[in-house]
């Protein structure tokens, strides 16, 4: 039989929960007193039932029936009150618990950078913010009481036990002995299976997530029913390991149930012996009876409970892997001022691969001055690069090698919250939340004024749009901005950047998305939000970036070409084919090599 130790280290992941128990001992210390009295009132009935029958029917006395008749009243109330109250308590604190630990791996979640969930699912991390921490809830907001009670009884009622009747107790001790063995072999097994089936139900959210999210792929590709099969296969297994958990469990039960029972009715059957032989009164075998009766009952809740911890021990260990995760892009622990003047933006000799493709480089040795103002458009085919700057300069990523720096300061040195403040970024998939157009505009500048934001609004040719809506800035745009088009959603992407006002804005192509004629409009709005910033475009059409003070040609991770769209018609081959695809200048002789070629995708 394992020892104390290894029973303890089954289940050491719950004392991870300490952090979150400690700041409310004053309730705790409340409820563990109203648990004791009503143990206490629990343990008290059977003497009263023994001092009724041997003093009150026995003697035929009708005042000493009356009296002990209401000692089990009084009883009666102290237990439901302090029953009552530990339920409230415990409850409170099961909720209040939870909501804490929700709270601190959301936060910790929040602040883990993109390479984080490059590996993990969103769906397994939104399974441990619900399902793992319900389990949780439901130990500290139940089980975990109901064990220390049941304890409490079971130690009590031993005592008791043996203070009724020693010999008789002594068959009831070794048969809790054979009790307790499966409880600890049968309860390893529960928490082995429990982690697995909590594994199954995260893989199962997370592919659930994953599909809903792209609805319109996967019924233009007709692929619902293949779906619905891989679902379904994902949920029978969760099922299936779910079910294997219940058995243990429910045989866990049964062989305690079956080992108790038949040892109180042995026993009892010797106590009737002895009340026939009259070495005990009928008062004293009724009280070993409801103690024998409460120590069963205790002892089956016990193992109840014990099934529980081990379910919330496996949930516990997955939200602590979770909390251990460490973002690889860390925070200066002394953070420095960003300048709000100097020399711009630097990237230095700058080498980077992803970390899920470690042997692709997605730049290397890469070095770009950008000026204060400067307005520069990146080009090139895709997988070049270009969004990857971006992503660095931003701080998702940090380089393996080389060194980016902002008015003379390595980013790496500056406060996450002080260095995107100072940048402005509208990607070529907008992000739109649920909530109203005001709350969208208003997300990188919250106390933002209605005229501050339909200022903005009208800059990016947003504001005719908005107010055709039924509630104007008002209008809910539904989870990820499904009543919008593309070009809408765009817009308001825009019009949250320009709000902002940021020294520096970062525009993935910003215009993708939208018609001709609302392409014009934005781009004479990007230009005016441009002014007296600094500005990196990323574009594709060649048509929005011809005015760009520079244009930087990139390939494979380098610079391959710089300057105006006129010099790189001439100097640059592979931009003049781009230029060839688009406006049919300077398309490529017959015989020279096909510049573009396949590219390896790294952002």
């Amino acid at each position: 039989m394992p020892d104390a130790a290894a029973r303890t280290r089954r289940v050491a992941p719950l004392f991870a929960l300490f952090p979150f128990l400690r700041p409310y001992a004053t309730r705790w210390a409340l409820a563990f007193l109203a648990l004791v009295i009503s143990a206490g009132a629990t343990l008290a009935l059977p003497v009263a039932f023994k001092y009724l029958i041997d003093r009150g029917f026995a003697s035929g006395n009708r005042a000493h029936i009356d009296r002990y008749f209401i000692a089990l009243f009084v009883l009666s109330l102290i237990l439901a009150a302090a029953t009552a109250l530990r339920f409230y308590w415990v409850s409170w604190l099961g909720e209040r618990v939870t909501a804490d630990m929700r709270r601190a791996v959301y936060d910790h979640v929040m602040r883990m950078s993109p390479q984080f969930f490059e590996t993990t699912q969103t769906g397994e991390v939104l399974s441990r913010l619900t399902t793992d921490t319900t389990l949780i809830q439901t130990v500290v907001g139940t089980s975990l009481s109901l064990g220390l009670r049941n304890l409490l009884l079971t130690v009590g009622g031993v005592a008791m036990l043996i203070a009724t009747s020693p010999v008789l107790s002594g068959y009831i001790i070794a048969t809790l002995v054979v009790v307790v063995a499966p409880i600890i072999i049968f309860g390893r097994r529960v928490r082995r299976l429990s982690r697995a089936s909590q594994d199954k139900v995260a893989n199962a959210s997370a592919l659930a997530g994953e599909v809903l999210n792209a609805m319109p792929t996967v019924q233009s590709y007709t692929q619902e029913s293949y779906e619905s099969r891989r679902f379904d296969n994902a949920v029978e297994g969760a099922f299936d390991t779910a079910l294997t958990r219940i058995r243990a469990r429910a045989s866990l039960t049964a062989v305690v149930i079956v080992f108790v029972f038949a040892a109180i009715v042995f026993v009892l059957w010797l106590g009737a012996q002895a009340v026939l032989a009259g070495s005990m009164t009928a008062g004293q075998l009724s009280q070993f009876i409801l103690y024998a009766v409460f120590t069963a009952g205790a002892v089956g809740a016990v193992a109840e409970v014990w099934g529980d911890l081990q379910r919330a021990a496996g949930a516990t260990e997955r939200l602590l892997q979770l909390m251990a995760a460490r973002s690889p892009v860390a925070q200066a622990q002394t953070p420095v001022p960003l300048p709000a003047h100097g020399e711009g933006i630097r990237f230095d000799n700058v080498g980077f691969s992803y970390p899920s493709r470690p042997g692709i480089a997605a730049l290397s040795a890469f070095s770009l001055d950008v000026r204060p103002g400067e307005h520069v458009a990146l080009v090139g085919p895709s997988g070049a690069g270009k969004t990857t700057l971006f992503q660095l300069l931003l701080r998702f990523y940090d380089p393996q090698s080389g060194s980016i720096s902002i008015n003379g300061v390595s980013t790496d040195q500056v406060s996450f919250a002080a260095l995107r403040k100072a940048i402005g970024v509208v990607l070529q998939e907008s992000v739109i939340f649920s909530g109203s157009v005001l709350d969208n505009i208003r997300y990188g500048m919250p106390d933002a004024t209605l005229a501050q934001v339909q200022r903005a609004a009208e800059m990016a040719a947003a504001a005719g749009f908005i107010d055709a809506l039924p509630q104007g800035y008002d209008t809910f745009l539904g989870e990820r901005g499904v009543r919008l088009s593309g070009g809408q959603r765009q817009r308001l992407a825009i019009a949250r950047a320009i709000l902002k006002d940021p020294p520096i804005l970062l525009l993935d192509e910003a215009t993708s998305a939208l018609d001709a004629a609302s392409e014009r409009l934005v781009q004479t709005a990007l230009d005016n939000a441009a002014l007296n910033r600094t500005t990196l475009v990323i574009a594709h059409r060649l048509a929005t970036v011809k005015q760009a003070d520079r244009i930087v040609v990139m390939d494979q991770g380098r610079i391959v070409a710089q300057g105006r769209h006129a010099e790189l018609l001439h100097s640059s081959p592979l931009y003049a084919q781009l230029a060839a695809l688009q406006f049919g200048e300077l398309a490529r002789q017959p015989g020279e090599p096909d510049v573009l070629g396949d590219r390896v995708d790294s952002h």
